[in-house]
C-alpha cells in the first residue's frame, strides 16, 4: 500500500502488509550488501589502482569507519526528520558513491567513495526502526525478525556475489551493477513507503546529547549491546579468518570455492523470524541463552576442522551455520528489547546498539587476523569461543525477567 500524504507518527498504519514487509527486508539486504563488496575485491582493486600493500586494508576500513560515523551521526535523525525522505536521500548518496567507486582511477578517489558508501549504508538502520514503528506491539519482534532476515541475507550474499561477478567481468562492473540497483530501489521505495514524521522536536545538537544520556541510563540497552558485541565479535573473527584457512594449502580452495562456502552462512537468516516470534511470546531469555550456546558450540566444533579433509570442511560448514543462527537470534532479541523501551527514541537507541556491537565486530576482526598469523586456526578458534562465552557470563548476571 502506498501512502503519499504526510502522516504524523502516531497515525501511521499499525500493520505491515506482506508486500511492504518484503520491501523493507529486500531494501535492507540490498543496502547492507554495499558494505561488503570491497572485502573479496580488495586484491584486484589494490592491484588495479596501485595501492601499496600497507594501504590495501583501507579499502575495507574506510567503509567501516564511514558506517560507524553514520550510526552515531545520521541514524539518530530517524527520530527527528521525516523517515522516507531520509532513507531516499541516503540511498541516492549510495548510488553516487558506488558510481564513484566504479569510476575511480586512483587510491584517493576510491577511498573517498568507500567512506561515502559506509556513511550512506546506514539507511538500513533507519529502515529497521521505521518498520518497527509501523508494527503493533504484539508482532513487533516478528516484523523486526523478518526485516533482519533480508538484511542478513544481503550481508552474507554480498561477498559471493562480488566474487562471481568480478571473476566473470571485473570489479568495476560490481559497483556499476549495485549503483543501478540502488537507483531502482529508490524509485520503488518512493512509490511504496509511507511518510513518517517523528514527534521529537529537539535540535540536532540536543538529539546527539540525548544519546549520551540514553547510553548511560538504559540498562537494557547497555546489556543487549554488550551481549551482541560479544556475538558479533565472534562472527567477524570467524568470517575474517575462515577464508584464510580455506585458501591455505590444507584446504586449497579457490576464490569461487570460498564464495560457495560463504553461502552456507546465509542459512542463519532463517533464524530471524523464529527469534522474533519467540521474543513476541516473552521467551527472550530462552532464545538469548540458546543463541550464545550456539555461538560457543560453533567454535568448539570448528576447533577440529583444520586438517583439510572433507570431514573438516563439513565441520567448518556446520560451525558457520550454527554461529550465524546464534548471532542472528541474539540480534533480533536485542532489537526487540530496545525497541520496547520508548517509541520516540528508537532510532537513537538503534544507533547506539549498532555502534556498540559494531565495535565488538571490529575487535573480533583485528584479533582474528592476529591470532591466525600467530597461532593458526587452533588459537583463532579458542579466541573466537571466548567472545560468546564472555557475553554469556555477563548474561548470567541478569536478574529475573525477559
Amino acid at each position: 500500500m502506498s501512502i503519499s500524504a504526510t502522516t504524523p507518527d502516531e497515525a501511521i498504519p499499525r500493520a505491515l502488509s506482506p508486500w511492504l514487509t518484503f520491501l523493507f527486508a529486500a531494501a535492507c539486504g540490498l543496502v547492507a550488501a554495499n558494505l561488503y563488496y570491497g572485502q573479496p575485491l580488495a586484491g584486484p582493486i589494490s592491484a588495479d589502482l596501485g595501492f601499496t600493500p600497507a594501504a590495501t586494508g583501507l579499502i575495507v576500513t574506510l567503509t567501516q569507519i564511514g558506517y560507524g560515523l553514520g550510526l552515531l551521526l545520521i541514524v539518530p535523525l530517524g527520530d527527528l526528520t521525516e523517515n522516507r525522505r531520509l532513507v531516499l536521500t541516503l540511498i541516492a548518496v549510495s548510488a553516487v558513491a558506488l558510481i564513484g567507486a566504479a569510476l575511480s582511477s586512483t587510491p584517493t578517489t576510491f577511498l573517498i567513495a568507500s567512506l561515502s558508501i559506509g556513511l550512506s549504508s546506514v539507511a538500513v538502520q533507519v529502515l529497521v526502526p521505521f518498520a518497527a514503528n509501523m508494527a503493533p506491539d504484539a508482532t513487533r519482534g516478528q516484523v523486526v525478525g523478518n526485516v533482519m532476515s533480508g538484511l542478513l541475507c544481503g550481508i552474507m550474499l554480498a561477498r559471493p556475489f562480488a566474487s562471481f561477478v568480478a571473476e566473470a567481468s571485473s570489479w568495476h562492473v560490481v559497483y556499476y551493477v549495485t549503483a543501478a540497483l540502488m537507483l531502482v530501489l529508490a524509485v520503488v521505495l518512493r512509490i511504496n513507503l509511507p511518510v513518517r514524521v517523528p514527534k521529537t522536536k529537539l535540535r540536532y545538537g540536543e538529539l546527539l546529547a540525548s544519546m549520551g544520556h540514553l547510553a548511560l541510563t538504559s540498562r537494557v540497552l547497555q546489556r543487549r549491546a554488550l551481549y551482541q558485541a560479544g556475538m558479533f565479535g565472534a562472527f567477524s573473527l570467524f568470517w575474517t579468518t575462515t577464508p584464510l584457512l580455506l585458501a591455505s594449502p590444507a584446504f586449497g580452495l579457490t576464490q569461487n570455492g570460498i564464495a560457495l562456502f560463504a553461502l552456507a552462512g546465509a542459512a542463519g537468516a532463517v533464524a530471524s523470524p523464529i527469534a522474533g516470534r519467540l521474543a513476541d511470546r516473552g521467551m527472550t531469555k530462552i532464545a538469548s541463552t540458546l543463541a550464545m550456546l550456539l555461538g560457543m558450540a560453533a567454535f568448539l566444533i570448528g576447533h577440529f576442522a583444520s586438517d583439510g579433509s572433507l570431514g573438516a570442511l563439513l565441520l567448518l560448514t556446520a560451525a558457520a551455520i550454527l554461529l550465524d543462527f546464534g548471532v542472528t537470534t541474539n540480534l533480533v532479541c536485542g532489537q526487540r528489547a530496545i525497541y520496547a523501551l520508548n517509541p520516540e527514541h528508537r532510532s537513537r537507541l538503534n544507533g547506539l546498539f549498532m555502534a556498540t556491537f559494531f565495535a565488538g565486530g571490529a575487535l573480533g576482526s583485528a584479533l582474528g587476523g592476529w591470532a591466525y598469523a600467530t597461532g593458526g586456526w587452533t588459537m583463532t578458534a579458542w579466541i573466537g569461543f571466548c567472545f560468546p562465552a564472555l557475553a554469556f557470563l555477563l548474561f548470567l548476571t541478569e536478574g529475573r525477567g525477559k
